[in-house]
């Protein structure tokens, strides 16, 4: 069996998205992990609807950080490239 801490740092937080995905993809949209730097940051892509819709700051604060930072304590910050604040 393998242990979810012997996952590269990536694959969990890719991991750790999955249970949003779901949410994401009923309105159209998903999101993609581009990179987590050797500090910890972890680089997100809005896709779909999701990357112009005027909720996708409260999407990205109230669902995917929080997933990730949960999830992946090694996690030091999550940004999105291409939040959209309105």
């Amino acid at each position: 069996m393998l242990v979810a801490n012997s996952l590269p740092l990536i694959d969990r937080v890719d991991k750790a998205l999955d249970s949003m995905r779901p949410y994401l993809a009923t309105d159209g949209g998903n999101v993609k992990v581009l990179d987590v730097s050797d500090e910890g940051v972890v680089r997100l892509e809005l896709l779909g609807s999701c990357g112009s819709c005027p909720m996708s700051a409260m999407t990205f604060k109230g669902g995917l950080e929080e997933a990730i930072l949960r999830a992946v304590p090694e996690v030091t910050r999550v940004e999105a490239v291409n939040l959209t604040l309105k």
